[in-house]
Order: structure tokens, then sequence, then C-alpha cells
């Protein structure tokens, strides 16, 4: 094998790549890769904007194989979706692996690490954990189907070779895979497991730590870096692709729930293990719970209510006197570990969340408070219930030290420059702006010497946006109102399919609009028309990509990750400018909280989250290099308003026109090339 000094250089490596993919060089895709380089070399933190067709993946995995390689160290890739996680370790890893291995004298290693919930448990699937179906269901027809779930999945066990659940197909639900998988807290460890040896979840993490290449998923990052117990192998790269996912995925973890349900779970599974009059206690003070919240409203809270801080405190205590009764681990009888380890998780999740909700409003000032509160609902119409949630105000200071402070870390994704820079996801990545600027009225603090050092580079895209796209706004149409769909909105969306001839991906900003404007237009228009929600996603992306005519109508989850190049996507209609709803709690708060540091909580918050949106909707038209076609936002204050600079500047840098007709010209041109 080459000696460090021997090593090709990353350029003559990446040419290796591209050639083995069958793609060619692109400039941004060799500016991406140097910049990379240079991150890795000097520690400075690098974020990197790379439009569709740039060919990012192997723009940061040639330079991480090379440091790798050279150093003997780990680089962590972590993505935010399980698709780009499978096609990084199914396709790009081993096709770049087989290419650059006469050049570094190794084939470089790779290995996929998820939670610890995401693999079989063979002990509990074995009986090491007897858990009660019914205390996750009560139907008994459901726990009948539940039953021969289970007994395929002890079937599927004897022939797997990694237990990981996305390997099993068709999949079970969640209520099924929960009696299979423990989570980390639940874990009783390799050392006690009487499957110890076999357990699939530690033969990956195994494996992880012996690659040079890591990927796994913005959640497992999150928990590595902000629980203090280390899940991913020692590494000093972070690769964070899909970074503009980055802080709500960090914020998801980072939330916790309490509602009288779970007490009640937690309360049953103990009572199996102590003293029944303790574990009554438990679920006393979960009916507690469940009696104070029902009579408050579903709203944010600025301060804690007397009477429930009674119930906090009482589920609190109860928790507490249940892990007591419990005893230490060293008691354990190994063949009621797994009961006695998922027992002590439930309590101290229960008594963690008791007292993070007890002590979050001990600051005065809402702005300066770690967290918010609020009450909500969840389950189906006609059962739902009360759930007490807790979310960190901001994740910025979490990420700047537990992330930034311990590893260089490289962030991508096509929709990181919002407004023309990076500033407003540096912001909520805990970065100090790239470019001392004032951004709506939020001045920049003061220099801090210590802040970590970053930089922006926006590399482009390979498509000619300017000459294949056109951005229409609809600047006539009146501003949208909470009614639905005004009738002008409609006619606007049936002009725009008929002359596409179909072909047409319709974003909304609710599944009621999509439900609204297909309801409407099915028999108004002569090509077919599809809803999300009339099958699977995927089966309605196939159809849609397949029958050009067909058109496609959906909300959030369309809005990020449809590839569809091709005539059969040659419109995208966006009804209106996706901002987040007012009454969020937590975008409320974070709001406020910008607000009274003398910042622009809205643009902050509000046009950030809309603008990122925005960008990844509009991203869905060109996926090739022959594509074609309009992005029509039917919203006018994209025109009117005066954050609509702001958005525009987020857009790709489309031809723009508020002319209908020129549009609607331009799209019969394109069904008839």
């Amino acid at each position: 094998m080459p000696t460090t000094t021997e090593l090709p250089g990353v350029a003559e490596l990446l040419e290796a790549a591209v050639t083995a993919v069958g793609g060619r060089r692109r400039e941004g895709q060799d500016a991406m890769a140097q910049a990379v380089r240079r991150a890795i070399a000097t520690g400075e933190h690098v974020a990197v904007q790379a439009g569709t067709g740039t060919g990012k993946s192997l723009a940061y995995l040639v330079p991480a194989i090379h440091h790798a390689v050279a150093k003997g160290a780990t680089v962590v890739v972590s993505t935010a979706t399980i698709a780009l996680q499978r096609q990084l370790v199914d396709r790009d890893l081993p096709r770049v692996a087989k290419a650059l291995k006469p050049l570094l004298g190794r084939a470089p290693t790779f290995a996929i690490l998820k939670g610890r919930r995401n693999y079989l448990c063979l002990n509990k699937l074995h009986g090491g954990d007897e858990q009660d179906p019914a205390d996750e269901l009560f139907d008994p027809f459901a726990i009948s189907a539940m039953g021969r779930q289970i007994k395929r999945l002890h079937e599927w066990a004897d022939t797997t070779d990694k237990g990981d659940r996305d390997e099993l197909v068709p999949g079970v639900p969640d209520s099924t895979w929960r009696q299979v998988s423990v989570t980390a807290r639940e874990c009783i460890g390799a050392a006690k497991c009487p499957i110890g040896d076999e357990c699939f979840a530690e033969k990956a993490r195994a494996e992880a730590g012996h690659a040079d290449i890591v990927v796994t998923n913005h959640a497992l990052l999150a928990i590595d870096a902000l629980e203090g117990r280390p899940v991913l192998p020692e590494h000093d790269v972070v690769v964070v692709d899909e970074a503009h996912e980055l802080v709500d995925r960090v914020t998801g973890v980072a939330t916790a729930e309490l509602a009288s349900g779970v007490v009640g779970i937690a309360a049953r599974r103990v009572g199996k293990l102590v003293d029944q009059a303790v574990a009554d206690r438990l679920a006393e003070a979960g009916e507690g719970l469940a009696m104070v919240l029902e009579d408050l409203p579903p709203a944010r809270w600025d301060s804690l209510p007397q009477a429930a801080v009674g119930a906090l405190s009482a589920v609190r205590d109860a928790a507490a006197a249940c892990k007591q009764s419990l005893g230490s681990e060293r008691r354990e009888d190994p063949e009621a570990a797994t009961g006695r380890k998922v027992a002590q998780a439930a309590l101290d999740e229960l008594a963690d969340s008791a007292v993070r909700l007890l002590t979050a409003f001990e600051e005065p000032d809402p702005a300066k408070r770690r967290d918010v509160v609020w009450l909500g609902e969840q389950g189906p119409d006609g059962a739902r219930h009360k759930v007490l949630r807790i979310a960190p105000l901001w994740v910025g200071g979490l990420l700047r030290e537990r992330l930034f402070g311990r590893s260089t870390v490289v962030l991508t994704s096509a929709t990181l420059a919002l407004g023309g820079n990076f500033d407003a996801l540096a912001r909520q990545w805990g970065l100090p702006p790239e470019k001392a600027a004032d951004t709506g009225g939020e001045s920049d603090p003061i220099p801090d010497p210590d802040a970590p050092k970053w930089s922006g580079l926006d590399v482009g895209s390979p498509f000619a946006h300017g000459r294949s796209g056109i951005l229409y706004v609809a600047k006539r149409l009146p501003p949208p109102g909470r009614d639905g769909l005004p009738p002008a909105y409609l006619d606007e969306i049936a002009g725009l399919v008929e002359a596409a001839g179909g072909r047409t991906l319709g974003l909304f900003s609710s599944m009621r609009a999509a439900k609204q404007a297909t309801e409407a237009l099915r028999g108004r228009l002569d090509t077919p028309l599809l809803c999300q929600g009339d099958d699977s996603t995927m089966q309605l992306v196939k159809r849609f990509a397949e029958d050009e005519p067909t058109s496609l109508f959906g909300t959030l989850s369309l809005w990020q990750g449809v590839d569809v190049p091709g005539p059969s996507l040659s419109c995208v209609i966006i009804d209106r400018i996706p901002f987040p709803r007012p009454d969020d709690p937590l975008v409320a708060a974070r709001q406020r909280a910008t607000d009274a540091r003398g910042g622009n909580g809205f643009l902050t918050v509000s046009a950030t989250h809309a603008a990122l949106l925005l960008a990844q909707g509009a991203g869905r038209l060109l996926r090739g290099m022959d594509d074609r076609g309009v992005v029509a936002i039917l919203d006018p204050r994209l025109a009117t308003a005066r954050y609509g600079g702001f958005l525009r500047a987020s857009l790709p840098p489309f031809w723009p026109t508020d002319d209908r007709e020129k549009v609607h010209g331009a799209l019969r041109r394109l069904r008839g090339a």
C-alpha cells in the first residue's frame, strides 16, 4: 500500500471515481472536492451549496476517503433520509471503493449505522422480555394481526444477516416492531445478554468501528452529540448531507413528551417487577396528570399552571419510588434482566421529562429559557388525548459545542444559501455570520474570538436555469385566504395543467388544499390527476413518472425528494408561500425570542422556513440536463410583500415573469416538442 506521501491527490482520485460511475467531471464538483479537502486539512468548517446534477456525493466522498486512508481515521457521513443512506451504501460507495482500490493500495471500507431501535433484538424476540401486547393495543383483532407479524419476524430472524428493519419487505407496523426491538436505554448490554454474541446492533457497531466511512442519519448524529453516550465510532470529520434538515432533526431528538397513557404503560410494566402498591402509586399519578391536562386548553405555556406542578411532581416522585423498588442492576437475575432494563428505561424517561418540565420556567425571561413547553393533542378523532411536549428553544448552542467543537464539519445541500447568503442557516447551526451584515433588522453580534471558523461556497449548478426554466408569479391573483382555495386559484391551476397537457406536480401547503384542488379539477381536466393518499407516495410518484399526461397533487412529503427527470414533469405549481403555522408553539416562541433580542423574528424563523421549502419545491423541476419547464407560484405576496425579495433570492435563477399568456404558450410549445 502507498505511504501517506505517495497517495494520489484528491483530483486524481476524483477522476477515477467519476469515470467508474460513468459520469464526467464538472467544474462545480471539482471546486467542492477541493473545498472539502481544504476543510479537512485546516480544520475549518465549510458549508457547500451544490445544485442537483453537481455530483456532490462524490465531491465529498473522495476527499473523505483520502483522509481516512491517509490518517487511519474514520469519517462519518450523516444523511437525513433512508433513501440517500441506501444510495450511498448500495450504489455510490461500492463503485467508488472498487475504482480507488488500485490507486490507494486497498479498497476503502464503509458501513451503515443506525440507532439500536432499527435492529432486531434476538433476546427480546425469544422471550427475554415478556411484554404484553395489550400495553400497546387493545383491539383483539389488532393483537391477532400482531401475532402473525411476530411469527413472520421469527422466520425472518433465521435468514437475515443484519437484522436491519429496512431490509424486511414488506415491513411491519411500529407497534409490532416495538415488540422485538429495544432502545439504547432498554438494552441490557452484550455482556449480560444471553444472546449478546449474536446481537445485530453490536455487530453493526463493530463493523462501523473498523470502517473508513460510516454512513448514519441526522437523528443518530444528534444522539451521539447531545446525550453524552458515544454511539458512533471515534471520528474527526463529519459530513452532513441534506444539511438544511439538520436543525429540525436535532430538535426532534431533543424533544420530550409526557402523556398519561405513557405513565400507565410504565406502571403496568413495572407492576410485574415491584410491589403492586408502589406501581399503583405511579398509575394514580398518571390518572391525576390526565385529569389536570384534560381541564387545560391546548396552547403554549408561558408559566407552569399550579395544578400541573402537583401532577408533574407526583409523576416524578412515583417514578423515583418505582426505580428505588426495582433495586440496583447488580441484583438483577439474568433471566429477568431485559424486563428490568426496559422498565428502568421507561421510568428514567418519565422522571427526566417531569423534571425538565418542572424546571423549564425557572428563568423568568422567556427569550432566555432553554426550552419551550406546550400542551397539544394527538390520536384519531373521537379518541384524542392531551400530551405535554417540551423542545429546545434553539439547538445552535448545542451544535456549536458538541458538533462543531469536536470535529471538522462539512455541511452540504442543494439548498443552503437563503436570501443570497449562508447566514440564515449559519445562525441556526450556532455559527457566526459569514459576513458582517444587517439582515432584516437583526444586527450581527460582536465578533467572538472563540467562535468556530467556517466558510461558505456556492458551486452553482450544471443547469442553465435562465434558459431551462420560467418562474411565474401569479401577481394578479388575490392573496391566499384561510377558507381554502378561491375559485381564481382553481382556474389558474386548471389553465396551467391544460397548457402543459398534464405533466404537473402540484405542491400544496395543506392536504385540505390538495384534496380540494383534486376534487374540483378531476372532472374538469382531460388528463389523469392523482392525489396524495390515493396510494402509497412511492407508487403515486412511480405512476406519475411513467405516464406523461398524468399530474400529481400533494403536500409536504412531495416538496422534497421527488426525482422525476424527463417530460413527465414540466410544470411545478406551488399554491402559497409555505410559512409555518402561526400558532405553532415552537415557531412562535422562537420568533418572540428573536424579537426580544432586537432581531426580526418573522424573517429569521418563518421566512427562513418558507425559503427553504420554496427552494426545495422549485428544485423538483430540473432533474436532468434536458429538462425544461415552469415553476408557477400562485401567491402574489412573492412579488408584492416586503419579504418577497428575500424569498426570490433563495430560489434558483429561473427566467421570471408574471405574464400568464407567455407561460401558457411556453408550456404548449414544450408539450409539442
